[in-house]
């Protein structure tokens, strides 16, 4: 938990859970919130019988950071209807392969194949309903010889769209199959036992607000990163002299 009212939950989700059940016998983010919700009294089984706290943000499986929940319905409401609209901003921490020097606001479009679960970014639109308007923006926080570290602005929010967003520009993630190197994941699953993309969900700011939740109004929330992710970075960055600049990030 890194934060808590009693409207709304803010949580740290590790790699390897789910935000939402995929399957019925699935056991997600949503259920530990809920069990912890009754444990500590904040909720009982009959008032779940007419209103469930849920989640309002969804992160891959293998995807750590920042998941707001609501508590109430109005809260839950209205953290849905800001991620709808994107007035709250979301930033992630990510690893990629090669050198970028400079920060870059990049646009495409990306169309999604149900069937592989897996999705293709291009610059202009196809002539298809499908292919969707996509906007990511990114700042390197340093950059070695062989990956940079950068703090992703996600400012559409579509099915894998950093990692693909990223891939296609020759930047993919660590750690990332799907879209990446296998003999570049290979190398640093050998020596990191790093078995998934290196993406964090580090940073969500949020809007002037009012009402019930005017106490979040412009505020902001860290995720610390995971262990593995922070070794990399101090590994690659002490090496690189960006240390002060980094400390932050812990």
């Amino acid at each position: 938990v890194l934060y808590e009212d009693e409207n709304v939950i803010f949580l740290n989700k590790p790699v390897g859970m789910l935000s939402q059940k995929a399957n019925r016998e699935d056991t997600s983010l949503v259920e530990y919130l809920i069990e912890y919700l009754l444990d500590s009294g904040q909720v009982t089984r009959e008032e779940l019988k007419t209103f469930h706290p849920a989640v309002c943000n969804r992160l891959d499986r293998n995807t750590s950071g920042i998941v707001a929940g609501g508590k109430t319905l109005s809260a839950l409401q209205i953290l849905n209807e800001m991620f709808r609209t994107r007035s709250l901003e979301k930033y992630y921490l990510c690893l990629v392969s090669g050198k970028i020097k400079d920060g870059q606001r990049i646009c495409g479009y990306l169309k999604k194949n149900t069937k592989t679960n897996k999705v293709s970014v291009t610059k202009e639109k196809r002539e298809t309903k499908e292919a969707l308007p996509i906007e990511t923006e990114y700042t390197p926080l340093f950059v070695s010889d062989h990956v940079t570290l950068l703090k992703v602005h996600l400012i559409t929010g579509k099915t894998h769209q950093i990692r693909a967003h990223l891939a296609s520009t020759g930047h993919p993630l660590l750690g990332d199959y799907k879209y990446g190197s296998k003999k570049w994941n290979d190398r640093y699953k050998k020596e990191w036992k790093i078995e998934d993309q290196v993406l964090h969900a580090y940073q969500l700011t949020m809007p002037g607000m009012k009402k019930e939740l005017e106490n979040l109004s412009r505020k902001t929330f860290y995720a610390k990163v995971p262990e593995v992710f922070w070794k990399l970075i101090k590994e690659t960055a002490w090496e690189h002299g960006t240390r002060e600049a980094l400390e932050v990030l812990h």
